[in-house]
């Protein structure tokens, strides 16, 4: 069974699950904006024997989320193909993945974030060790981290901050130098609940 299939069924079965799962997310919170803006973000699995995830830094000088790791996406455009188009848009933009080197699984949880965005996860599986050419304006570096890695429970650190007035918990996943937190680290926690009967 390929990779795809793999994830595809476990997907499947993650959604087909529904009232068992219990998800993360930031709708407790009230969005600075008062309304949520569509965005998507791609989800890249790399198929190999040891499937990574490809993640990047943004840079440090950005006036939004300076600094943080995020999935390659962005804000959906009236003229993307809906949450598959702008992510895959916002991943060439971003890194230079291109289109065609991406395997659409499906689409998983939307994720309503407190800074305004209904998120929309899109899982793909990408070839291993593509040459990515990340837009320096927007991504400083990429990396690789295992699904595994991300998927294990064990590896996700329960914190909590004060946000506005209010108490924020938020998940934070440590991999060598990098820190995986909010947004991200709540997709991928509601991606491990989806693909629990993934088997690596």
């Amino acid at each position: 069974m390929t990779l795809f299939d793999k994830v595809s069924r476990a997907l499947k079965a993650g959604h087909d699950q529904d009232d068992d799962v219990v998800l993360v997310d930031e709708r407790h919170l009230p969005s600075r904006t008062g309304r949520h803006l569509e965005a998507a973000v791609l989800i890249a699995i790399t198929d190999r024997p040891e499937p990574g995830v490809i993640l990047t830094q943004r840079p440090k000088n950005m006036r939004s989320h300076p600094g943080q790791v995020a999935f390659p996406g962005g804000k959906i455009d009236p003229e993307d193909d809906g949450a598959i188009g702008a992510a895959l848009r916002e991943a060439h933009e971003e890194i230079g993945l291109e289109a065609a080197n991406v395997r659409i699984v499906g689409a998983t949880d939307d994720y309503k974030s407190g800074s305004g965005y209904a998120i929309t996860p899109i899982v793909g599986i990408v070839p291993p060790d593509l040459e990515y050419r990340p837009n320096p304006l927007e991504v400083e570096s990429w990396f690789e981290t295992p699904l595994a890695f991300l998927l294990d429970p064990s590896n996700l650190i329960e914190r909590s901050a004060i946000w506005e007035g209010q108490t924020r918990r938020y998940g934070e996943i440590l991999w060598r130098e990098r820190r995986i937190w909010g947004v991200t680290a709540g997709i991928i926690s509601n991606l491990r609940e989806r693909l629990a009967a993934l088997e690596l």
